[in-house]
Formats: C-alpha cells, structure tokens, sequence
C-alpha cells in the first residue's frame, strides 16, 4: 500500500508546474480570453498555456467558458476553489519580496505599506507563532 500524500504533495500536483500559478494569478483579476493571457505573461508559449489551461480545468481549479462555436473559443475564469488560491500567491509573493530586493512587495492598497501574512487559529483566536505550527503534517 502506497504511503498517503501530504496536502501540501496534493496542492503541488495541482498547481506545481511552471506557469500554473502564474496563470492563475492572471485569471484572479476576472475572466481572460486565451490571446490575453498569452499578451500578459510574457514568455508563455501557447502550446505550454494549453496544457496549463487543460490541467487546472481538470483539477477544477479553472472554468472554460465557450464564447463562440466556430471556431470553438473560451474565456477562462477561476472557480471558488481556484479564487481560494490567492491567499497562496500573496504567502509566495511575499516571501519573493523578501528574498529578491528587486521584486515588487505586496502593498496594502490604503497606505502603500507592505503587508505581512500571519498565521491565525480560528480556534483560538490568536496569531500563530511559526513555532506552533505542525510542519509535518499539513491538514
């Protein structure tokens, strides 16, 4: 009997390949039709947005929406699960911040400030120290 995967092991196959993430970060503004997706991700080969766009519709991460028959064409949008994603992107961008000076940090819309993730138990009801936190076993 295989061992279980971990839910971190879940989301990377999901997600974890290039591109994946970034597309879904695109999509978190609204709905994206294919040539706007490829104009904002520089980079992006079409072939490799089609694989990327196929898997995160398997994994009901995306939604293609048919806006024509002929030639058969599709707004791509995330479903609530995919949207659930963005608290991700911001943990991952903040931590790029911190770790390449040149990369932009996530600010806080108001004031401009850059903004730090915490951890919170909604049991508790208080912030969680990275030493309270299980690293072995992700829920």
């Amino acid at each position: 009997m295989a061992d279980p995967t971990t839910a971190l092991e879940e989301a990377l196959a999901q997600v974890g390949d290039r591109w994946s993430l970034l597309v879904v970060h695109a999509l978190l503004e609204g709905p994206r039709r294919f040539n706007e997706l490829i104009d904002g991700l520089p980079g992006l080969a079409p072939n490799i947005l089609t694989k990327r766009l196929r898997n995160l519709e398997q994994t009901g991460v995306v939604l293609a929406v048919p806006y024509s028959r002929r030639p058969p064409r599709f707004d791509y949008r995330l479903t609530a699960t995919g949207a659930e994603l963005a608290g991700a992107l911001r943990l991952l961008a903040q931590w790029g911040a911190a770790t390449a000076p040149e990369a932009e940090a996530v600010l806080h819309s108001t004031c401009g400030t850059p903004v730090e993730a915490r951890w919170f138990c909604p049991t508790c009801s208080r912030l969680v120290d990275d030493d309270d936190v299980d690293h072995l076993h992700y829920a």
